[in-house]
């Protein structure tokens, strides 16, 4: 499930491991609050959590470097295959 609210204010924003039942997900916040909570590898067509913390990681600092840049959030299967993430 995927959150995301805009926000104009994005010097603050961090990445946190979220532990979850099935493996790992993401959450990112601003100014300590959520605005995206990430718990299944996003753009497959199961709903499937991250193997490890660390692939968790690779794609929620991609998602936190696009949200640097002013673009968009969203991850396409390249980037899954890119980062080499199990899905």
């Amino acid at each position: 499930m995927l959150f995301f609210i805009f926000c104009q204010k994005e010097e603050n924003l961090k990445l946190h491991p979220l532990k979850i039942n099935a493996g790992w997900g993401y959450i990112i916040t601003n100014d300590k609050k959520i605005i995206i909570k990430q718990t299944v590898i996003p753009v497959i067509s199961t709903s499937k959590s991250f193997q490890t913390e660390k692939e968790a990681f690779q794609v929620g600092n991609l998602v936190l470097k696009k949200l640097r840049d002013n673009l968009s959030p969203t991850i396409t299967k390249n980037d899954l295959i890119l980062l080499k993430i199990k899905i």
